[in-house]
């Protein structure tokens, strides 16, 4: 029987929740002069949330408060960090909004902020100035403000990203969109497989390496030495997801790479390969072996094999590469039924150790 976790997961905060916080309550230290312990704001899924200070200064011309984010139980890079809001008086009407230490700078076209400006996504923005308004309203003031969001610790952060690829320098995103961070949550890592896509697709790129992990994406680099750095994606496990997108993006031609597990999965069809989506078929790649000329005897040490690692290790030692080659064959043929054709793609599988097992390209 299915035993069943009594504590529920806890949901955490944007980077963006954080900044909006962190800036209301610097606008009103600013004003009231008076030290600020919490803030409240309303997030955008409807929620109001009181965020702690872990700081308050403030001057007659400038306040400084800071939030520590709190990711709940599915911390990501961002975990922990420190988010600053300083607000200053500008003379003149209006909220300015800028990012200092710590927060990224987009220097690559295809993301959801434009070339130079800071790396502070549109709901954070959206979020910010409205927190920030909602003050000024209520205190019916008109002289206008900027407030700055740094990340004292984000440029080290952002190494753990893929910002620097999509051409955010300097450090982090201020993110979110629904002011939330839900547990183990897939959407934040499509959305930056969506985002890696676009990216590419601006730059130029119409033929994409897309990946299963570091590995699999240093042996894509190495086969592709010339194709610019835009060009080459990570995808984890969502494959069909990946192809969609690029499909989408009008990408020409797909290469990819991957390793027997994951890709032995994907040969039948199956386009998200975690190891909890679907469990390897070693029927199926018992059929595959057969197809390419093993044994009796093999195939059916196949049906029996406990990885799909395993199944590729006994056919790499036939030192016959018709196995991998069909299998190959079977991912591109899946991957153009994903995307209902219209691209050409190309299949590496290659081994732990990096060694190519197989190599296959298809133009749908």
């Amino acid at each position: 029987m299915e035993t069943i976790d009594p504590k529920p997961l806890r949901h955490g905060y944007t980077t963006g929740s954080c900044a909006a916080a962190a800036a209301k309550a610097a606008l009103m230290a600013l004003i009231m002069q008076v030290r600020q312990s919490e803030s409240c704001i309303r997030i955008p899924i409807g929620e109001d949330v009181t965020f702690q200070l872990v700081k308050c200064e403030f001057t007659s011309d400038m306040a400084t408060t800071a939030v520590i984010k709190d990711g709940g139980d599915d911390p990501d890079a961002t975990h922990g960090a420190l988010i600053v809001a300083t607000v200053t008086w500008t003379g003149k009407s209006g909220v300015e909004l800028d990012g200092g230490i710590g927060v990224g700078r987009v220097t690559k076209p295809g993301l959801p902020v434009a070339v130079g400006e800071a790396a502070i996504n549109p709901v954070p923005r959206k979020m910010i100035y409205e927190a920030v308004q909602e003050v000024l309203d209520e205190f019916d003031i008109t002289q206008g403000v900027k407030v700055v969001i740094s990340v004292p610790d984000g440029v080290e952060i952002a190494k753990k990203t893929l910002n620097e690829r999509l051409g955010i320098l300097g450090g982090i995103s201020i993110l979110g969109t629904r002011g939330t961070v839900v547990p183990f949550s897939t959407a934040a890592y499509k959305a930056s497989v969506a985002l890696a896509i676009r990216v590419a697709v601006k730059c130029g790129c119409d033929h994409l390496v897309i990946s299963t992990g570091g590995r699999t994406e240093t042996y894509g680099i190495a086969m592709y030495p010339n194709l610019p750095e835009e060009a080459f994606v990570e995808m984890g496990d969502f494959v069909g997801f990946a192809l969609t997108m690029a499909k989408r993006q009008g990408v020409r031609k797909i290469t990819l790479v991957g390793m027997m597990g994951k890709f032995s999965k994907v040969a039948q069809g199956v386009m998200n390969v975690h190891s909890k989506s679907a469990p390897v078929d070693f029927g199926f790649l018992a059929q595959v072996a057969a197809e390419s000329g093993a044994s009796e005897e093999l195939v059916a040490e196949i049906m029996n094999a406990n990885t799909a690692s395993q199944v590729g290790d006994m056919m790499n030692a036939l030192e016959d590469k018709t196995f991998f080659q069909k299998l190959c064959e079977y991912c591109c043929q899946q991957s153009l039924k994903q995307v209902e054709g219209g691209m050409k793609i190309e299949t590496v599988i290659i081994s732990m150790k990096a060694d190519l097992l197989g190599k296959a390209k298809i133009q749908g």
